[in-house]
């Protein structure tokens, strides 16, 4: 019998205050809270499916890093790496948008508990035992100058116990310049088997653009997309690059598609036209629903079209978390998107 495959998320975990009823900041009087983090993001997708998964980080040791840590408990995510020390949990404040009116994000990220760990403080060696993934966003090494060289151990340690290596770019300008995440980043990528972004990240990250595109019109042609997956394959010597497209109609509504491209072939998933209930984490599903194609012996098609599946739905989900079970996913893979009542 094979072993059950087992995934690490190592990045930070963050409050999020969001508004509500699509309120501006400036009108509102209350936020609604949650707990959420990129790679914790795709760790709660893939235990919905099933699979062990442990996330890596630290919180402070207060009342909300205990409440941050029970709510990843609470969907089945393994806590037991998730370090207690610093003195804050990291914040941002969401704004949602509407119609033509986009979603605002406002970070209070600085000095934040993870950012307080150094090199040694984490046993990768006990940690990354028996275990099959290990991922990482580009927020990490973005948070703090420490943080690079905290990222490149992890990964370091990862490839040494034979765990393949994802990496999500996740670029946000309000964290670091395009010049440092370049310098950065492109390190990193010696470790790297599987990079997922968007056409955006690949510029801003590695100044490789698709040409003739423009991501604010509405429309794409996913043949371009090849061109850049293929330089990034090339360029740092990857398994796979996977590409998520997203027509942004309007904040309310956007068409949604993936491209996996294993250095001969470049797969499109279908698209879906999404009625957007929270964007927020659909990248991090798309991670999520990838990963777990791999670990379960999917097909590059197989794997791709979940990914896609899976990222469609979290779009109707509030907060970060694609709350979603396995047969969800597989139904909508299959075709079903009619989103009748299940009874």
């Amino acid at each position: 019998m094979s072993q059950p495959k087992k995934g690490v998320f190592f990045g930070e975990l963050l409050m999020r205050l969001g508004t509500k009823q699509f309120e501006r900041f400036v009108q509102a009087s209350e936020f609604t809270v949650g707990f959420t983090g990129a790679e914790a993001n795709v760790a709660v997708s893939l235990a919905n499916y099933g699979l062990e998964t442990y996330v890596v980080s630290q919180v402070p040791k207060s009342d909300i890093g205990q409440a941050c840590i029970n709510c990843l408990r609470k969907y089945g995510v393994n806590t037991d790496y998730i370090k207690r020390g610093g003195k804050r949990l990291g914040t941002f404040y969401l704004e949602t948008g509407a119609s033509q009116r986009p979603s605002q994000v406002i970070y209070d990220r600085a000095n934040s508990s993870l950012t307080e760990l150094k090199k040694g403080d984490l046993n990768w060696d006990e940690i990354l035992k028996g275990k099959h993934w290990f991922h990482f966003c580009g927020t990490a090494p973005a948070l703090a100058d420490n943080m690079p060289a905290i990222v490149e151990e992890a990964c370091a340690a990862a490839k040494k116990h034979g765990l393949t290596v994802s990496c999500d770019l996740n670029y946000r300008k309000k964290l670091w310049s395009k010049e440092k995440a370049r310098a950065v980043m492109t390190g990193l990528m010696q470790y790297v088997d599987v990079l997922i972004g968007n056409e955006e990240d690949a510029d801003n990250v590695f100044g490789i653009k698709a040409q003739g595109v423009d991501v604010t019109a509405g429309k794409m042609d996913e043949k371009r997309y090849a061109d850049v997956a293929s330089q990034l394959y090339n360029k740092f010597g990857l398994k796979y690059v996977a590409i998520t497209l997203r027509e942004s109609i309007s904040a309310s509504e956007n068409n949604w598609s993936g491209m996996l491209y294993d250095g001969d072939q470049a797969y499109f998933s279908r698209k879906y036209n999404i009625i957007i209930v929270d964007r927020v984490g659909g990248g991090d599903s798309f991670s999520g629903g990838l990963i777990y194609g791999f670990l379960t012996g999917m097909s590059a098609r197989e794997a791709i079209e979940f990914a896609a599946a899976a990222s469609c739905l979290k779009h109707s989900i509030h907060g970060d978390f694609n709350l979603v079970s396995l047969e969800e996913v597989k139904t909508l893979m299959q075709g079903d998107a009619s989103g009748r009542i299940q009874r």
